[in-house]
């Protein structure tokens, strides 16, 4: 995405002193929007949608399908409760018809305006007649019907469940099954150019086309469970809406689970497939899922080439399909209200935005405008001719990361004899409210102007779209916004002197050492054991580090918030010292070794400066201090003394003025080194006695050599030579 690319760049190549711009160009940042009367193409560009009119509200909590008359009625139904209204071309609407049960699935007007009503679930269907009385015109014996249509001989085509059957219905009335499809529902039907039906099932998301004969030919298996819209493209293509994830049981003939609530017509996940109705219960709630398992895709499928894509939604439930009067696909989805439209294979766009939580049906009239059924609440609206006269978009807040100025606000854009119209405002929350600052004087000009918003850490701006003559919207591509952030001093959190004699390599050098002398030191801050026993690595990268008789070592972590690239002064000075002496200036790791060895034995501190001039202006550029514990440089060994011959063997004594003594061995006559204990057995003074026993030493002379360590490993070696008696 090209807003991705951007931050990326700008994350490797800005500092802290350099202008940088807030740019997005793309659909996921115009989604995050507020957006009133806006379309949304999946490139990237912003047009006035159509005009979209609420038509009617049916006070129901769902409208599940649409029809119309040849003068012009619609007519829509849902439920809970079974009412049929109609709305007149003049815009007035009103109950003509109620019936015994909980909702309407499907509608259908045949050639002399009569309007047919299938009932659930007890699967009738009832013939209504221009005054509003009803009759019952056939029984399918099926517990759910999902749509019905008429073919030019007025012979009606009912979609059931849960036997997945077709039934064809004379103009008398009289019907019989004209397709069993072998899944539990036939839940989807339309008519193609040469007369045959297409029917989409469920579970097995197939698309069958039936011929006029009732012959059955499976078009495509859908990698869907439920093939919930069917729509025929003016070349015979047909277009088939799948949903939901199929089950390891997709074919076998799963009853629907009865239920205290009437839910969508496709809850496909589980053992539980389709709309969930229950034994009529006029009152009962209605609920819908927020999302359905493996979401939804559109395919196109032709006689000719393989079954392609066209659109998918991981989020998205799709109810329905229709064509535009250009052509165009229409997608009525759900749960966020989107009507899209599919441009192309790669190409679609959220159109409309209803303030619904489902668009259930869609029905084109013949001036070019859809009309359009919802759900959560059950409402009509028309959608189109023309486009909205104005639309806005108030962005996403963006943070800066810190304090910052505004500088131009611009934008891309083909205007085509309308506006765009560009403000900003900003404030200290990560939200707007009414201590952010107010709009700041709109921007017309796509080269752009100041933003005026006053500084801060957070901004967000809005788009005016505004139509030209002749119903032309102007497309908005991108829009830009210039900031400079505050620079704020860089901060050292943490110092840490490194175990004696351990150097950091080079910088220039690998990391990698081949030494078995090595040691990789912990996390800063984490309590490290005998310098031979580190191995752990640290998240925040420290090289390992080589054993160097003399060598110490000091790190840091540290943090500025504008990410700039730091440099450091580091410093050294004896407690008892008044100045601090350089040890190495212009340093960039957060990590170095010096030589100990130059330095009196002692207690010293560390001084570590940081500043980041490399990213700033000398104006600009701010540095902090900060100082390590005091340590100890130590590269004197312990004295031994007193090293005499007992009657069992030897003793001696050890004593180090800075540190203690770490370990003691010996060696009798050249061999091994031997560990000895401290008389007190812990090794946990700077002045300790020792104490061995020689068994069963022959007659003559011998050597014993004593070697004492301290924790810093400096070494003292003594001898002691005597002899032993014969018998």
């Amino acid at each position: 995405m090209k807003t991705i690319l951007l931050f990326a760049l700008c994350g490797a190549l800005c500092l802290a002193g350099d202008t940088r711009s807030w740019t997005e160009s793309d659909y996921q940042s115009f989604q995050k929007g507020n957006l009133k009367n806006l379309s949304i193409r999946s490139d990237g560009r912003l047009t006035l949608a159509p005009k979209t009119t609420e038509l009617y509200d049916s006070s129901t909590a769902y409208l599940w399908t649409l029809a119309q008359d040849s003068r012009g009625n619609i007519y829509t139904a849902g439920g809970p409760g079974a009412k049929l209204f109609r709305i007149a071309p003049g815009g007035k609407s009103e109950k003509i018809a109620e019936f015994d049960a909980l909702e309407i699935h499907a509608i259908a007007v045949d050639s002399k305006d009569r309007v047919y009503v299938a009932t659930a679930p007890d699967g009738r269907v009832y013939r209504v007649g221009t005054d509003g009385k009803s009759e019952e015109f056939y029984n399918p014996k099926q517990k759910y019907i999902w749509s019905m249509l008429f073919d030019k001989a007025d012979n009606l085509y009912i979609a059931t469940g849960d036997q997945g059957e077709v039934h064809r219905v004379s103009p008398d009335g009289k019907g019989q099954v004209f397709f069993k499809s072998e899944e539990t529902h036939a839940r989807s039907i339309a008519l193609d150019h040469d007369g045959n039906l297409i029917v989409g099932t469920e579970p097995g998301g197939l698309v069958i086309r039936v011929s006029p004969s009732g012959r059955g030919f499976v078009l495509y298996e859908m990698p869907k469970r439920e093939i919930t819209a069917l729509a025929i493209g003016p070349k015979n293509e047909v277009y088939a809406a799948g949903v939901g994830t199929k089950s390891a049981a997709v074919g076998a003939a799963v009853a629907p689970a009865a239920s205290s609530t009437t839910a969508a017509p496709h809850l496909t996940s589980g053992n539980i497939t389709l709309g969930q109705l229950p034994n009529p219960a006029p009152a009962a709630t209605v609920t819908t899922p927020s999302t359905i398992a493996g979401g939804s895709e559109i395919d196109k499928i032709t006689a000719q080439d393989s079954p392609e894509k066209l659109w998918s939604g991981a989020q998205d439930i799709v109810y329905g399909l229709a064509f535009d009067g250009n052509g165009r696909l229409l997608v009525a989805t759900g749960n966020k209200g989107a009507l899209y439209r599919v441009e192309g294979r790669t190409l679609y766009s959220t159109l409309v935005t209803f303030p619904v939580a489902q668009i259930t049906a869609l029905l084109p009239a013949k001036d070019g405008s859809i009309y359009a059924a919802t759900g959560n609440v059950g409402k009509v609206f028309r959608v189109g001719p023309g486009i909205e006269s104005a639309g806005s978009i108030e962005s996403d807040v963006f943070d800066t990361g810190g304090f910052s100025t505004w500088g131009r606000l611009s934008f891309s854009a083909a205007l085509h004899g309308g506006k765009v119209t560009l403000s900003a405002r900003s404030g200290n929350l990560d939200r707007p409210q009414q201590n952010w600052s107010p709009w700041a004087a709109g921007v017309s000009n796509p080269d752009g102007g100041p933003a005026g918003a006053p500084p801060a850490r957070f901004t967000q701006w809005k788009a005016t779209i505004t139509a030209a003559r002749g119903d032309v919207s102007p497309s908005l591509d991108s829009v830009s916004e210039a900031y400079l952030r505050k620079n704020i001093a860089p901060r050292i959190d943490l110092i840490e002197i490194t175990p004696a004699n351990y150097k950091f390599p080079a910088p220039v050098t690998p990391l990698s050492i081949s030494s078995n002398a090595s040691i990789t030191l912990p996390p800063l801050g984490a309590a490290a054991g005998p310098a031979k026993n580190l191995d752990i690595s640290a998240p925040s990268f420290t090289p390992a580090m080589q054993y160097a008789k003399g060598a110490l070592g000091v790190r840091w972590s540290e943090n500025d918030e504008n990410g700039d690239t730091l440099v450091h002064k580091i410093e050294i000075r004896g407690e008892k010292e008044h100045n601090w002496i350089l040890l190495r200036d212009k340093v960039y790791e957060k990590y170095y070794s010096f030589d100990s060895t130059a330095f009196p034995d002692g207690d010293y501190r560390i001084r570590i400066t940081v500043s980041d001039a490399p990213s700033n202006t000398p104006e600009d550029a701010q540095e902090a201090t900060e100082e390590s514990d005091p340590f100890t440089i130590d590269n004197s060994p312990p004295k031994i003394s007193g090293l005499l011959r007992t009657a069992g063997g030897v003793k001696w004594h050890a004593a180090d003025e800075l540190s203690t003594i770490r370990k003691a061995e010996y060696s009798l006559d050249g061999g091994d080194w031997t560990v000895a204990d401290p008389v007190t057995k812990l090794s946990d003074s700077q002045s300790l006695d020792y104490e061995v026993a020689l068994k069963n030493l022959p007659a003559g002379e011998h050597v014993v050599a004593v070697r004492i360590s301290d924790e810093n490993d400096n070494s003292e070696v003594a001898r002691l030579v005597f002899t032993k008696g014969t018998a």
